[in-house]
């Protein structure tokens, strides 16, 4: 047996003393500092390290890693990572979400398939569905982000915050050039950029205009020798 092999095992069976459930607790890893709720559920290819806290009632997994985290009760956290963070209780996390360092995750907060967070402050019953960045920026509640929306917050130089009031809907396709501020119930329309702060209760759009030219592109084929 490998080295950390039996105080792994202690770890484990002290868990599950404490009313901790795994399905496969061979396939379970956690580290001597952390702690864990009665209730909640370890999936196969959970790790758990530094002083991660996880609260009652979760699910975790499978193939979830948290590194000092704090998760609380009623939280579901799917094959993501988690690092040095603070997740509020009843959130669902994942698939294949990257929560960064410093970033906390408001109570009831859906944040689903290829998110990445980082230094940043949501509120309460925020949703990001999938496809999305945000980075170094403070979220009020109730907001809702498209997918593709990405927090522009590096000029190369310096980072730079974004400010997102209470009940904003930001579209799909939505580039927020920081430093900027939305505020709040403000509605910013697909494809837009926005660079300026948008006022309380407007909609921001900021895309160019559509233009379509007629039978361009059956003469574009027949120019290069395509059917069709």
């Amino acid at each position: 047996m490998n080295d950390y092999s039996a105080p792994l095992q202690a770890k484990r069976e002290q868990l599950l003393r404490a009313g901790v459930l795994m399905m496969d607790p061979a396939a379970v890893y956690v580290e001597d500092e952390v702690t864990v709720g009665a209730g909640t559920l370890l999936l196969p290819g959970t790790i758990l390290r530094g002083k991660t806290a996880i609260g009652e009632n979760c699910l975790i997994g499978p193939q979830a890693m948290l590194t000092d985290c704090i998760v609380e009760e009623g939280c579901t956290i799917n094959a993501s990572q988690c690092e040095e963070s603070t997740i509020r209780r009843d959130c669902e996390i994942g698939p294949y979400t990257h929560i960064r360092p410093r970033c906390v995750v408001g109570e009831g907060s859906r944040i689903g398939a290829f998110v990445q967070l980082k230094n940043c402050t949501l509120g309460k019953d925020t949703r990001m569905a999938h496809l999305t960045y945000v980075g170094d920026s403070d979220v009020g509640d109730g907001c809702n982000f498209g997918c593709g929306t990405i927090t522009c917050n590096y000029d190369g130089f310096k980072k730079y915050r974004t400010t997102i009031g209470k009940g904003v809907f930001v579209g799909c396709n939505t580039n927020l050039v920081a430093p900027v501020t939305v505020e709040d119930g403000a509605f910013i329309a697909a494809g837009t950029t926005v660079a300026e702060r948008v006022p309380q209760d407007a909609m921001a759009i900021g895309r160019v205009r559509q233009e379509n030219k007629e039978h361009w592109a059956a003469e574009n084929r027949k120019k290069k020798g395509k059917k069709g």
